[in-house]
């Protein structure tokens, strides 16, 4: 889980990398969208040269993450392009919406290629997402691993972000899962108006994204889609663990940050769950309105916004027994992503010394999956060491690549 809360102010300077300059002449003509079947546009955006993708490797992600991490160099060249496509909402009785994603094509002859879905984590402004690259450090970072080495890579930007007009839908489970799948078979249908076709399915991502990975991974299976492999790096799989723990028992390295997950999941919750009051109910009564203005992305002063949970939070939801038995501690315990008899292999990374997801968090998966009979030996969980969030996401991608390649 990312830090949304201060990226308004720190943007600039923090979150955003530079953007570096393509090859004058490298990208193929703009012409506006090209309009497909069944709700599916695409458009070209952006076209990134061998040496835009290793500065994004060498230097970009080491400033983004703060730890210098191996990665393999770029091969070939990539096109960019912006997905737009109709999708619905799940938790809305299948209301129709549109939604948008990004397709990376790798510059190479093959005509068949391994295809990664990557799912990203918590952001801020509404455009951090995939399809606007330039605005997001971790797009950058799968664009420059996994499709300079010659994968495609598609990324939805989930309901609320990117070009959709809906509320964030943040951590809404079935939200996530359709943004995703629908994409894909958009991204299949683009690939195949560029004489292109996908070969083995690869799923990942970090944070909030590794939550989307698994739970996308649970459609995937029961839709009886193959995937070759799914990797995840701090991925919250027990959002009712982790958040009791920041309530209950609090660790002294807990990032500053953790009021974003509270205040995003609890308004995106009474928006797409239908339950008026929700987000009231949870927070006290003189945090309410600038918990309320950071969900809707308007300005704020983000120091204005508490850090100390008790002084966020109405004190009831501090007793287990409250925070299980309210409307929020209902609709929390069932965003989980792991308790199905997994089919796929699975990694997920945890860092030792991650302050958003603790190490039992980060192993729940593999622990579900070893505490049935003589256990379900494709799910695994992987130490990273002793990284904090965001060096869990840099050292676990080029092991993410290591472990595609071989499949």
């Amino acid at each position: 889980m990312t830090n949304p809360l201060r990226a308004l102010a720190l943007a600039a300077s923090l979150f955003l990398l530079p953007a570096g300059l393509a090859s004058p002449g490298a990208a193929a003509p703009r012409n506006g969208p090209v309009r497909l079947s069944s709700g599916v546009s695409y458009e070209l955006i952006a076209h990134w040269d061998v040496k835009r993708l290793d500065h994004i490797l060498d230097a970009d992600t080491p400033k983004f993450a703060g730890v210098k991490v191996s990665y393999t160099p770029a091969r070939n060249a990539v096109s960019l392009y912006r997905i737009t496509y109709s999708s619905v909402i799940p938790e809305k009785g299948n209301q129709p919406t549109i939604a948008s994603g990004l397709l990376a094509v790798p510059d190479t002859k093959a005509t068949s290629l391994p295809l990664l879905s990557y799912q990203h984590g918590t952001i801020y402004g509404r455009h951090e997402v995939p399809s606007f690259p330039e605005e997001s450090p971790e797009t950058q970072l799968m664009i420059a691993q996994f499709a300079g080495q010659g994968y495609a890579v598609i990324g939805a930007d989930y309901f609320g972000l990117g070009v959709s007009q809906e509320p964030e839908g943040y951590l809404v489970k079935a939200s996530h899962q359709q943004a995703c799948y629908d994409l894909l078979v958009a991204s299949r249908s683009v690939l195949e108006h560029l004489k292109l076709n996908s070969e083995k399915l690869f799923l990942s991502g970090w944070s909030q994204g590794g939550f989307v990975t698994m739970a996308f991974l649970e459609k995937l299976e029961s839709a009886g889609v193959p995937v070759a492999a799914a990797a995840t790096a701090s991925a919250p799989l027990d959002l009712f663990a982790a958040m009791e723990g920041f309530l209950v028992y609090p660790r002294p390295n807990d990032a500053v940050w953790l009021n974003s997950i509270f205040i995003l999941s609890a308004f995106s919750y009474e928006n797409y769950y239908g339950v008026p009051g929700l987000a009231r109910s949870l927070f006290a009564e003189d945090s309410y309105d600038i918990a309320q203005k950071a969900y809707e992305r308007q300005p704020i002063d983000p120091a204005a916004v508490p850090t100390d949970l008790r002084k966020l939070i109405r004190p009831a939801y501090f007793d287990p027994h409250y925070f299980a038995a309210s409307s929020f501690g209902r609709l929390i315990a069932a965003t989980q992503a792991y308790r199905w008899v997994i089919k796929s292999p699975v990694r997920n990374y945890y860092g030792e010394a991650d302050e958003a997801i603790t190490q039992g968090v980060g192993r729940m998966a593999m622990t579900y999956a070893q505490a049935m009979g003589r256990g379900n030996p494709l799910v695994e969980a992987v130490s990273t060491g002793p990284t904090s969030h965001r060096g869990t996401f840099a050292t676990a991608t080029p092991r993410w690549k290591e472990w595609f390649d071989g499949k």
